[in-house]
């Protein structure tokens, strides 16, 4: 049976726009637009238990969309809500999540990847739902074990091995933050390496305060867990924006934030070893910011949480000597910088392979990937970024945003 999703929607161009990213990502589902201005506030004989999946608009002509949410999620068979929220204003977000909304979309902010990550979402808890299992609680409390005293629970954002992730409000301001939990069982030998790196996470991006890295707002540690508080990016990651290729200049944009971020962590010491479109978030102004320090290295520190050979980080993003096991400096981190600056030109990473050691080969012996003729410009930038042995790299991130710049201002104006 295919699958039906309602959109509540008194804009017509955001309703036709919106059906077409859902039409690609699923060319099964039976995607309807409702008009509340027209008419009713809902469809004719609407019977919510027949829709797997609603988007609602934060107004509908002169009604209140977190109303209807409200209203909506009362009734038995309910499936998941996605609200539409105006961008930048997240205590229509808080609101709607309060009154039962599952997760939320920005206008004019969301991108074909961040509506395929939300429609994913939707769909397992509709599936969930449907399979008897218990359905995330609503009213802003979908995980109840976890409390943090002076803020609110909206929702759980992921759930990894180790750590899971929680859209909060802050009670005082009411703005949005972002809680990760780490679980630990006490006096559990297996689990002091993992807390000693959630913990040095925190060490590491605390004493740093630049534009361009997240900010931490607290850290706690109780009997069996810890947590860091961060702030929360409404535009998503750069996985979620990146599409079949960016505009050689918008590249080139996000590509020197990231490297003032880099020249930022650098001067303090700080590896990242970790960098990947993933770890580099979007506030709602489209500044980047790079989060995930879990497995970051003090360069100069006395101890260190690896261990010689030990590799870290992700294949596709990972320079020779890192994939080698080898030690690292700064010039790694510009190497995997420069694999995020071939996947924003092209939407794609210049290294395929069916294992993860094919991968890692390959950053060691094919050839530097070429770029399309439009990106050309960016060639030789690219090319020294990722050149096999580190002694031929941009030496460092400020090196590296010099060139960036001669090249903003140079030839590359698309």
């Amino acid at each position: 049976m295919p699958l039906r999703i309602l959109i509540i929607d008194d804009h017509r161009d955001y309703r036709t726009w919106l059906a077409q990213h859902l039409g690609v990502a699923r060319p099964d589902a039976n995607v309807i637009g409702h008009d509340p201005s027209a008419g009713e506030l809902l469809p004719p004989d609407f019977d919510v238990a027949q829709w797997d999946l609603l988007f609602v608009d934060h107004r509908l002509g002169a009604q209140d969309g977190v109303a209807l949410i409200e209203a909506i999620k009362a009734l038995p068979g309910c499936p998941p809500v996605v609200f539409l929220a105006p961008q930048g204003d997240e205590r229509a977000i808080v609101r709607a999540l309060q009154a039962g909304a599952d997760d939320f979309l920005s206008k004019g902010a969301s991108s074909h990847e961040h509506i395929l990550r939300v429609l994913r979402a939707a769909l397992h808890a509709r599936g969930r739902t449907a399979a008897g299992q218990a359905a995330p609680a609503t009213r802003g409390e979908p995980e109840p074990e976890f409390r943090l005293k002076g803020h609110r629970m909206l929702k759980s954002l992921g759930r990894g091995a180790a750590a899971a992730v929680y859209l909060m409000e802050r009670v005082n301001d009411e703005r949005l933050v972002v809680a990760k939990v780490f679980r630990h069982v006490p006096d559990s030998t297996g689990q002091v390496e993992p807390l000693q790196r959630f913990l040095r996470e925190y060490e590491v991006i605390a004493s740093i305060r630049h534009p361009n890295v997240v900010r931490i707002f607290d850290l706690g540690i109780a009997d069996d867990h810890a947590f860091i508080v961060m702030e929360y990016f409404p535009g998503g990651s750069l996985a979620e924006n990146l599409g079949p290729g960016l505009a050689p200049a918008r590249a080139l944009d996000w590509l020197a934030q990231a490297a003032r971020a880099l020249e930022a962590i650098h001067g303090v010491g700080v590896l990242h070893r970790d960098l990947k479109p993933a770890n580099m978030m979007l506030r709602a102004d489209d500044r980047l910011a790079l989060i995930d320090f879990g497995v970051a290295k003090l360069r100069n520190s006395a101890t260190d949480l690896t261990s010689l050979g030990e590799i870290f980080g992700t294949p596709y993003y990972m320079s020779p000597e890192q994939g080698d096991g080898a030690p690292v400096d700064e010039r790694a981190d510009i190497y995997s910088l420069g694999v995020v600056f071939h996947e924003m030109l092209t939407g794609r990473k210049p290294y395929i392979a069916a294992t993860p050691v094919g991968v890692i080969w390959k950053h060691r012996h094919a050839p530097r990937p070429l770029l399309p003729a439009g990106c050309a410009p960016c060639q030789l930038l690219l090319d020294r970024m990722m050149a096999k042995r580190p002694a031929d790299r941009f030496p460092s991130a400020g090196a590296l945003l010099e060139a960036i710049g001669v090249l903003e201002t140079g030839e590359v104006r698309a």
